[in-house]
């Protein structure tokens, strides 16, 4: 795979793929409206175009049941520039028609629950990784990409493989995951995200600053981070989630062959069919060694 340093433009030129949160049970009880938290991100888009006529902003809505592009900032005319009203309307219509969307499909999904209706974070993300493989592949150049999340919705744990694959990939090509949380509850998803692929993980403690928040730490670039001191993440929730009943555990059992995890002791690997010989002990059980 080619090298994400090998063909860059310069080092303040960037490629942001912006993942928004659309999830409707979420935004019915939040604090802040949908409709003025887009109005923050549109402002945010801009002006990270405006930094530089090189970089480029794509916005990608998570919903329940699906995730499309909203946005690309390629996709503006180079005559006249992309102005705030024009991209705020363009953008604004793309959202409504995608979440009047995602909200036909989840009502006809029965199991969805709304109590605990998770975004497709890892659709999200795979669409993200996809458009910056694209550009890696595109031209002899390229503005060196990041991804950030704007999440709100808690995590679904059905999702945690294929969010898992995401940060690995993501990790592998150099692109950094920042993470923006405008819920009320940390994602440990993203934690792991923004600390395996050294990106920025932050949440905000007031929303009606949400721009200020974002164009304070998520608008520079790669190479003015090295300089400035950003956001630290105090602790970072490590835990998996099982492949059997799809819940966050703290202790659980692992297959030697495809490293699957389940909370209870199994006789059969469920996903790659190996048959476990012997149970395995209870550690509190075993003899101290140290004698």
């Amino acid at each position: 795979m080619t090298s994400a340093h090998s063909k860059l433009y310069s080092d303040d030129v960037s490629l942001v793929v912006v993942v928004v949160d659309t999830n409707p049970f979420f935004w019915a009880a939040a604090a802040l409206p949908f409709a003025d938290f887009f109005a923050h991100l549109i402002h945010f888009v801009n002006s990270i175009l405006l930094l530089n006529h090189l970089n480029r902003v794509v916005v990608i809505a998570a919903g329940v049941s699906s995730c499309a592009y909203i946005l690309d900032s390629s996709d503006a005319s180079p005559s006249g520039g992309v102005g705030v009203s024009d991209t705020f309307d363009k953008a604004s219509r793309k959202a409504e028609e995608f979440i009047a969307q995602d909200a036909r499909a989840t009502a006809a999904n029965s199991s969805v629950a709304s109590a605990n209706a998770a975004s497709l974070l890892s659709g999200a993300l795979s669409l993200a990784l996809c458009y910056i493989q694209r550009i890696f592949r595109s031209g002899t150049r390229h503005p060196q990409p990041r991804i950030l999340c704007l999440q709100g919705s808690p995590d679904g744990p059905e999702q945690y493989v294929a969010v898992m694959n995401s940060i690995f990939s993501a990790q592998r090509s150099m692109v950094p995951i920042d993470s923006c949380i405008v819920g009320t509850q940390d994602s440990a998803f993203l934690q792991q995200a923004s600390y395996i692929t050294g990106g920025v993980y932050l949440k905000p403690q007031e929303l009606n600053g949400l721009f200020q928040y974002l164009a304070a730490v998520f608008a520079t670039d790669l190479h003015s981070r090295a300089f400035l001191r950003l956001p630290k993440t105090l602790g970072v929730d490590f835990r998996a989630s099982c492949f059997c009943h799809k819940k966050t555990i703290d202790m659980g059992y692992v297959c030697s062959v495809c490293l699957s995890i389940f909370c209870k002791n199994q006789k059969k690997c469920s996903t790659c069919g190996s048959e476990f010989s012997r149970v395995m002990p209870d550690l509190n059980s075993m003899p101290d060694q140290s004698k």
